[in-house]
């Protein structure tokens, strides 16, 4: 495939595209020139600068991965990318250390005055008792975001013998106090942190989060960091309450429109220290984050799920192992179930059984919408997008979970209400790593899915199989496997054939002609995918 690097990238991470595939290296076009050639790729890898807009997004008609080399993606429309079912990565481990320690250097500095007591030195002076600053140890760190940053953050914090105390609404105060934080809301963190540092992503939550309402609850000693996005602190705010004398100074890496315009308040601002969005600018963290990103664009080029995908289900490793083999299996029972139902379903259920139960499963949600899509629409369906493209055509889908799967210990079931109020049932599982078809409605089975399969509901009497049989050999149509679901002797019963070969509309014709054959359903899977090994 054809991967196209659009922002200067480590060596490492581009040998390691490299390996597999074709790579173009063109850093510095115009978004013009991107959208020109954008149609010829597969893939496109960037950094922070250029922007992946719902324009470029549109052009990359064969993009199946954009990866962002970094772990901000403010660069990337993800609501485009995600309606045109393109997964989105990022490299949200690979920086961690630099942007903590460049936390701790914009603290360090600014609790210091090594900026301004620098510059007094260059200038030939020599005035130590103005540059007089405060030391860490024993003072309170707010910590506003508990992610890796913000926990990597805390611990280096302690070693400077100071106390954590942290927020974040996706943290138990248990996992904060594994990392010696205590855990508090946000107005007691603002009116007890001699240094407040913010690593959190920019969302709309985030946007603005620290204004002048939350200034004016911080000591006036206390000093503000912020190494996470632009946006989520008032710079304006700042800069007042910093020449109004209520915080002791600021320091920033991050800025609301970057660079910072020439009439910025933060410029002119005193007991301040700005550096140039440098939180990933180590030689260490360029390569740790191109390799993140690369890897992860071959995963999904490959058909793996990514380990962070922005814009899909995400999976632990130990969820991925126990999930994993199934996503085939509800990819083809979407397929089977759709053309099985055979009538207009408006809510689809996906009951998940037995062990599965335990994990998350919105993968197989997701496969499983992707499976009944299949051959429905002209639009690219994949996990990324099957949830969105369900909901924008009318489908609602409804998940459930139960421990009970019968005699199986993992059991995937599709069922909806039709026309009547009938309910049409299709359920699956693995057997020895293959899957299998174990019900349809009432009636339990036991079929390997195949390329081409007959469901053929009849009354139950002698000779029907051969004279099904007689129909597909006289067509030369070669039949794989057979199975018969009956609920009694000659009563009601389901007969379903899995073949090597296409069954024509004649030949379909020809065995719904038969007197006993109550029903007709010819239901094409193609190639059906085995589970991945282990």
């Amino acid at each position: 495939m054809r991967i196209l690097v659009a922002e200067p990238l480590a060596t490492e991470g581009v040998e390691i595209l490299r390996r597999e595939h074709d790579v173009d290296e063109r850093p510095g076009l115009t978004p013009e020139e991107y959208r020109a050639m954008l149609p010829d790729y597969d893939a496109l890898v960037v950094r922070s600068q250029v922007k992946v807009d719902a324009a470029m997004i549109a052009a990359g008609s064969r993009l199946v991965v954009i990866g962002r080399a970094g772990v901000g993606v403010d660069n990337v429309d993800l609501d485009a990318a995600t309606r045109a079912g393109i997964t989105v990565v990022n490299a949200p481990t690979g920086n961690t250390i630099a942007a903590t320690e460049h936390t701790l250097a914009l603290l360090l500095a600014v609790a210091r005055k090594v900026a301004p007591a620098d510059a007094s030195v260059r200038r030939g002076e020599w005035r130590r008792s103005a540059f007089t600053g405060v030391e860490l140890r024993g003072k309170t760190i707010g910590i506003i975001g508990l992610g890796k940053i913000g926990r990597a953050v805390a611990e280096r914090a302690r070693a400077f013998e100071m106390l954590v105390i942290g927020v974040d609404p996706f943290v138990t105060t248990e996992q904060a106090a594994l990392h010696g934080i205590e855990l508090v809301e946000l107005d007691a963190l603002l009116a007890r942190a001699d240094v407040v540092t913010l690593h959190v992503p920019a969302t709309k939550a985030t946007r603005g989060m620290i204004g002048a309402e939350q200034l004016a609850r911080m000591k006036p000693t206390a000093f503000l960091v912020n190494v996470a996005r632009g946006g989520v602190v008032d710079e304006a705010a700042v800069a007042e309450a910093l020449k109004a004398g209520s915080l002791a100074g600021a320091a920033f890496d991050v800025y609301a429109s970057e660079p910072p315009p020439a009439d910025s308040p933060l410029l002119d601002a005193p007991r301040t220290v700005l550096t140039p969005h440098l939180g990933a600018s180590t030689a260490e963290a360029q390569v740790a984050v191109a390799e993140e990103a690369a890897l992860q664009v071959l995963d999904v080029l490959d058909g793996r799920p990514a380990r962070y995908a922005v814009n899909a289900p995400l999976l632990t490793p130990e969820t991925a192992r126990a999930v994993g083999p199934y996503v085939p299996l509800a990819e083809t029972l979407g397929r089977f179930f759709r053309q099985y139902a055979g009538e207009a379903i408006r809510t689809l259920t996906v009951e998940i059984a037995g062990d599965l139960a335990a994990y998350d499963t919105a993968q197989l949600q997701g496969a499983a919408i992707c499976g009944f899509l299949a051959g429905t629409t002209t639009e690219r369906v994949n996990l990324v997008n099957a949830p969105l493209l369900a909901k924008t055509r009318g489908l609602a889908v409804v998940e459930r979970r139960t421990e009970i799967a019968g005699t199986f210990s993992s059991l995937i079931t599709l069922w909806a209400e039709v026309a009547g109020g009938r309910t049409r049932a299709v359920a699956g599982t693995l057997t020895n790593g293959e899957p299998r078809i174990v019900r349809l409605d009432e009636y339990w089975l036991d079929v390997a899915p195949a390329p081409w399969m007959v469901v053929a509901p009849h009354t139950d009497q002698p000779g029907m199989i051969g004279r099904v049989g007689m129909i597909l050999g006289a067509a030369d149509i070669n039949i794989s496997t057979m199975h018969l679901g009956r609920s009694a002797p000659r009563s009601d019963a389901v007969m379903v054939l899995a073949l090597d070969d296409a069954v024509p509309p004649a030949v379909a014709a020809a065995i719904r002609a038969i007197d006993s054959i109550t029903d007709l359903r010819v239901v094409e899977l193609g190639q059906v995918e085995m589970a991945p090994e282990a």
